[in-house]
């Protein structure tokens, strides 16, 4: 048994690209057997740390040292790191969807008898690793029937499949409903308790002070705090202060709702699930946002917040079965995302990577996209008037980069998040559709998106905000409308509803 009571010692780390120091003197140190959550603002370098301890970034291209049970760890690359008993559960998942539990588990690391895989023997240890995670599922079922949650925990079935020593989540529950985030908080627990150290790397203060055992916090790549501390009684206001330099007294901004007409009125929509024949995703849906009004609607997760929002921008969801959209009194008929565009509807989805962004494009060109008319002088795209919106949208929302003619894949999550809401933006829209807009985003870049909803009523639009958390939609709109099961359970002014409330009401028919 190893005596040594650290697991990790990362000493001096300093990593630097083209013209960014992404990572300066940054120490971290990690008892065995315990749970450390590693929090900062989006591009603090938190996952670029994660990927200097992992090999994606080999021994050599960094400064400083790492030693790891014990020893120096000079990792050449990822396989390095996971044969050493190093595993990262990644925010954007990694499972191939067409392929079995059994196959994704152990694609790379096959289990072989006489030069052929042995499927009985992959298996039967699927099996067992799925019971370990607390999954009963067939090992033959296609990672696409599952949902996201039982996704995440066949990523760390797979990583226990490698005899893992050092687990590391990166933003694990930020696409979970709260069943699966508490699910894989007592998950973390248990793997302690069987000799596994977790780092976890999350933006969800309340889950931070409930399992962690030390914090580490790093802003502008550099470690501003590291302490231990006794699991569920951490000082969330200390760590917003290390994390942003300042101190956040409120953590959703004062607004005054002063909202004027209707102008989107959606009555009786009704849209078919398009793979289930028969299941309705809409169930005579109605609602209505006035101008300088944000809406904001609750629902668990399958309640079918996005279906609504996504049938409503275009009908690029679902097929169609019934219902009227009217703006500003006037009935529309809104059957592509270029109608709804051009009648004065945006909408930023809730998954960024396959919906927001062409990952392939630069900040400049994403930016300008949805609107390419406006930036065009005689049939000609104006390259001069490109650069100056997309670098006003970028200073105006405080998007992290070295220029906007990096690519939107180099960017972190939150970042991407606000190149998205800036490309938005930029169309000049009456209605704005925000699906999950701070999911993946720090306690400080929030504060920012929520000041930016604010002025966006303030100027007479109708906004409209989806949300997983309640205390956010408390803090944010001004009326809230609840979901479940495809239908409107209920509507309660922000100011008379608490979470009880509108819990109530998503977990019901009729509210």
């Amino acid at each position: 048994m190893n005596e040594n009571p650290l697991i990790l010692e990362m000493r001096g780390i300093t990593k630097e690209f083209p013209g960014v120091k992404a990572l300066d003197d940054v120490t971290l140190t990690v008892a065995r057997d315990s749970i450390h959550s590693i929090c900062g603002e989006n591009g603090a370098g938190k996952s670029t740390l994660m990927k200097v301890l992992s090999g994606v970034y080999p021994y050599g291209t960094y400064d400083g040292k790492i030693l790891f049970d014990g020893k120096e760890a000079k990792f050449k690359n990822i396989k390095e790191s996971e044969q050493a008993g190093i595993a990262i559960i990644h925010q954007e998942l990694t499972m191939i969807p067409e392929l079995s539990i059994t196959e994704n588990i152990f694609m790379g690391n096959e289990i072989t008898r006489n030069g052929l895989i042995d499927w009985n023997e992959e298996r039967k240890r699927t099996v067992d690793l799925l019971d370990k995670v607390g999954l009963s599922l067939n090992p033959n079922t296609l990672i696409k029937h599952l949902g996201v949650g039982q996704q995440q925990l066949v990523e760390i079935a797979k990583a226990l499949s490698k005899n893992v020593k050092l687990l590391i989540l990166d933003e694990p529950t930020s696409a979970l409903n709260e069943d699966d985030s508490a699910n894989l908080l007592n998950l973390m627990r248990g793997l302690k308790k069987n000799g596994i150290t977790c780092i976890m790397i999350s933006h969800k203060l309340n889950e931070i002070a409930a399992i962690s055992d030390a914090v580490t916090v790093i802003r502008d790549g550099h470690t501003v705090d590291s302490y231990e501390v006794v699991a569920g009684a951490v000082d969330e206001n200390k760590i917003i202060r290390s994390m942003v330099g300042r101190s956040i007294d409120n953590r959703y901004p004062e607004h005054e709702s002063n909202p004027g007409e209707v102008i989107f009125e959606v009555s009786d929509w009704c849209v078919e699930d398009p793979e289930v024949e028969g299941r309705m995703v809409c169930k005579n849906s109605s609602f209505y946002v006035r101008a300088g009004e944000i809406v904001g609607f609750a629902g668990l997760m399958g309640a079918g917040r996005t279906e609504l929002m996504r049938s409503i921008f275009g009908k690029n969801y679902g097929i169609y079965r019934g219902g009227k959209i009217r703006i500003k009194g006037k009935e529309v008929t809104l059957n592509s995302v270029e109608a709804a565009i051009k009648n004065g509807i945006a909408y930023v989805p809730e998954d960024r990577k396959n919906l927001g962004l062409n990952l392939l494009d630069t900040i400049r060109k994403t930016v300008v996209s949805a609107d390419l008319k406006k930036i065009t002088s005689r049939g000609l795209l104006d390259s001069d008037m490109e650069l100056s919106e997309a670098e006003e949208y970028c200073k105006t929302l405080r998007v992290k980069c070295s220029n906007v003619d990096v690519g939107v894949n180099t960017l972190s999550g939150g970042n991407q998040q606000k190149v998205v809401l800036s490309k938005w933006l930029f169309t000049e829209p009456d209605v704005l559709i925000l699906d999950e807009p701070t999911r993946g985003i720090d306690v400080g870049a929030k504060y920012e998106i929520y000041k930016i909803i604010h002025e966006l009523a303030a100027q007479g639009k109708a906004v409209i905000m989806v949300s997983s958390e309640l205390p956010e939609l408390l803090g944010v709109v001004d009326r809230i409308y609840t979901i479940f099961e495809g239908s409107i359970t209920g509507e309660l002014m922000a100011s008379e509803a608490d979470q009880e409330s509108l819990m109530k009401r998503m977990t019901v028919t009729s509210g």
